[in-house]
């Protein structure tokens, strides 16, 4: 009797213009696959600058490659200007709705909506042109796509909300502070899962206002396995260095745009990183238990496979920073940005084309190094011809 394939789950992590990494390790595996393959990973979980990833991969599920091409494509033509207003009178007039907002608070007037840093209103015209979402339910039927979700953090419930479409028989979940929602993907799902809190404004879906989906997301794993994942390729946006190496005196007070960059960490990379030792401790004791009683118990082990950058990407954004428009420089530099420090705040924000192919190019490179690790997780068996992909 046949075993049923396993499914393959894929989670693409927040990390604004930082998902760029992910597209160069997309590059490499699509050049494992063999030609004209389906995508590999029945169930995609995306989050923040993740999900755009995600959403592309979902539309695209009957041509890997093609869905890794235009990924390909976004990122390699990204400008700050596509995702958020980077001219003169844009950054002014957000800047100053900004500053009439907190004064406004101050005085017990709540008036001001949708404030924020930045005004992200392109990002929402590109999104509704380039991605036909309607595509994902067509893939589903297909049976290229197991299932899709979303996910974006609720500001009045505090609820992490994964928002998933997918296969019939997929049941809604609800855990502590945590949920799943069967719902049609669209434009406004990807808005607000990348809605960086004071950054970006929040987007509403049905009867509450939404952000950034790694705001609050305590499991981000879990999502993949509610979905029907059986084993979780997670690509990750932090470098996993010597801890104590990063500990050094510091005399200066640190500037408001290291404390922006700090949160956004916590933000991005805490809850992965605290969600993989959970796992792994529960694989261990998962091992310990006797076959018959696992059964019973319905307790199995994931395999998890993990590909982080080789370098902190902060390093490869402070080599960048002059790309961003003049009039951005000038509103971070306010924030300590050009004082020899805030270069991690930088690498969330720096939607740049020569930024972002040298991330991509950081994660093809990664990506090949564990070429045949991924191939055998993957499932492909003996290593298949490499076909370059366009540039």
């Amino acid at each position: 009797m046949s075993q049923t394939p396993q499914k393959i789950g894929l989670i693409l992590t927040g990390g604004g213009a930082r998902a760029a990494y992910q597209v160069g390790v997309l590059k490499a595996i699509a050049e494992f696959a063999p030609r004209r393959a389906r995508n590999p990973f029945q169930v995609i979980c995306g989050t923040s600058a993740g999900a755009l990833n995600a959403v592309t991969l979902a539309v695209n599920a009957q041509h890997f490659r093609k869905g890794v091409k235009y990924l390909l494509g976004i990122w390699t033509k990204a400008h700050v200007s596509d995702i958020y207003r980077s001219d003169a009178l844009g950054v002014l007039k957000n800047s100053g709705r900004w500053i009439a907002g907190l004064v406004l608070s101050l005085l017990g007037i709540n008036r001001m909506r949708h404030i924020s840093l930045l005004d992200n209103s392109p990002l929402a015209t590109f999104l509704e042109q380039a991605l036909p979402c309607d595509r994902i339910q067509e893939n589903i039927d297909a049976g290229a796509l197991h299932a899709l979700s979303i996910t974006a953090s609720g500001y009045s419930s505090g609820h992490s909300v994964t928002f998933y479409q997918g296969a019939p028989g997929i049941q809604p979940w609800k855990r502590a502070r945590r949920l799943g929602v069967e719902t049609k993907i669209g434009i406004e799902h990807l808005l607000a899962s990348s809605a960086i809190p004071f950054i970006f404004p929040a987007v509403r879906i049905h009867r509450e206002y939404f952000g950034d989906g790694s705001v609050r997301q305590i499991a981000p794993i879990s999502s993949a396995l509610h979905l029907g994942a059986d084993k979780v390729l997670l690509m990750g946006a932090w470098h996993e260095d010597d801890e104590e190496g990063r500990r050094h005196r510091m005399d200066t007070y640190p500037t408001l745009a290291q404390i922006a960059g700090h949160a956004l960490d916590s933000i991005f990379l805490d809850g992965l990183e605290v969600d993989l030792e959970r796992l792994e401790r529960m694989n261990q004791t998962v091992s310990l238990i006797p076959e018959e009683l696992r059964l019973a118990t319905n307790m199995r082990h994931i395999d998890v496979l993990v590909i982080t950058p080789s370098q902190p990407l902060e390093k490869v954004a402070e080599r960048h920073i002059q790309r961003l428009p003049w009039s951005i420089r000038l509103l971070l530099r306010s924030a300590g940005v050009m004082r020899g420090s805030g270069a991690n705040l930088v690498s969330y924000l720096l939607f740049d084309k020569e930024y972002c192919q040298a991330l991509i190019d950081l994660g093809y490179q990664d990506a090949l190094k564990r070429r045949e690790e991924i191939l055998a997780f993957l499932g492909y068996g003996s290593p298949a011809a490499v076909g370059e992909m366009p540039q």
